[in-house]
């Protein structure tokens, strides 16, 4: 087989989809594992049973009022029969905690989304850093029945990310990864997300390719997570009347740029309510060596006055 051949791209079968039990893992360990090994061969997998029903009854009253007063969205990416809630750290905590907060989501987060600086010297001195994931956006999507499909694309080209195709992923490939959970089942007839297994691998140059995506149908309370370069996109809703709920939310590097402002977007006295570990997962926490700093000081500082600040560069 020639190097070319032996490269990922549309010229190559898809791989298969890893579609995992959470309930069948005795341990947070082990089920982080399992997923972290389909997201490198695929780029995404499917979780079954990823929230409870108890968390779906509270997700649902909490965004219905929002859901009441929301418009169509603007340009013509979205169909109008669309409707997205953003802001949604301090609209639901059990957003908060079950979504953003769930344990192997924050953890699945943490294994590719940890940047690692070596060999920074100041003076004779190596300083090691390291720069812990962060929230990227939070939304819930409404998909009404009539809604036109969405073209194929990558969500990590806000980070103006180019790759060349390789036979394999390596650690440190990836920019993004989103998490996308069920609150109403989620079918091919619907409008379920659909995505190119893969394509995380490919030469960005690489076209999407509509006959080789695959679709994440889910049972509400099921999840789909997928990293930021696969091709993707929500499917149309050709039922006459079903509409399809999502809670979605991605995870960045510590020093990207965040696609959705969670300093203007949040409610900074809501804010405060959470857990400290969530407020410095939305971004009030410092980047190592020394990105986001107010005052020379960590930001966590300025919603918990008495929390230990990190030692950063200053």
């Amino acid at each position: 087989m020639s190097d070319h051949a032996a490269l990922a791209g549309p010229h190559r079968p898809t791989p298969p989809v890893s579609d995992i039990d959470a309930a069948s893992f005795a341990s947070e360990q082990d089920l982080v594992q399992k997923i972290v090994e389909g997201l490198k061969i695929s780029g995404g997998c499917v979780i079954r049973k990823f929230i409870g029903k108890g968390d779906l009854v509270r997700l649902e009253q909490d965004f219905a009022p929002h859901f009441a007063e929301a418009k169509p969205l603007k340009g013509n990416f979205w169909a109008n029969e669309t409707r997205r809630v953003t802001g949604c750290m301090t609209k639901s905590e059990t957003y908060a905690l079950s979504i953003v907060g769930n344990p192997t989501w924050q953890a699945v987060g943490r294994h590719f989304l940890t940047s690692r600086l070596r060999w920074n010297w100041v003076g004779t001195k190596e300083e090691h850093s390291v720069s812990n994931p962060q929230l990227n956006n939070t939304s819930v999507f409404n998909i009404r029945p009539g809604a036109n499909a969405q073209s194929l694309h990558r969500d990590d080209s806000i980070c103006h990310v180019y790759h060349p195709a390789v036979s394999e992923h390596h650690l440190g490939q990836d920019y993004g990864i989103g998490l996308f959970v069920a609150g109403t089942k989620s079918t091919r007839h619907n409008g379920a997300t659909r995505f190119i297994p893969g394509s995380h691998l490919w030469d960005y140059s690489e076209r999407p390719v509509e006959e080789l995506t695959s679709y994440a149908e889910l049972e509400p309370g099921d999840a789909f997570m997928m990293f930021s370069g696969c091709f993707h996109a929500g499917s149309a809703n050709t039922t006459a009347n079903e509409e399809r709920r999502l809670y979605s939310t991605f995870t960045c590097r510590g020093w990207c740029r965040q696609e959705e402002n969670q300093y203007l977007a949040n409610d900074v006295e809501k804010v405060k309510k959470l857990p400290v570990e969530l407020q410095k997962f939305m971004g009030y926490s410092l980047s190592l060596p020394f990105t986001g700093w107010v005052n020379l000081d960590d930001p966590i500082l300025l919603l918990n006055s008495q929390h230990q600040s990190v030692n950063g560069f200053f």
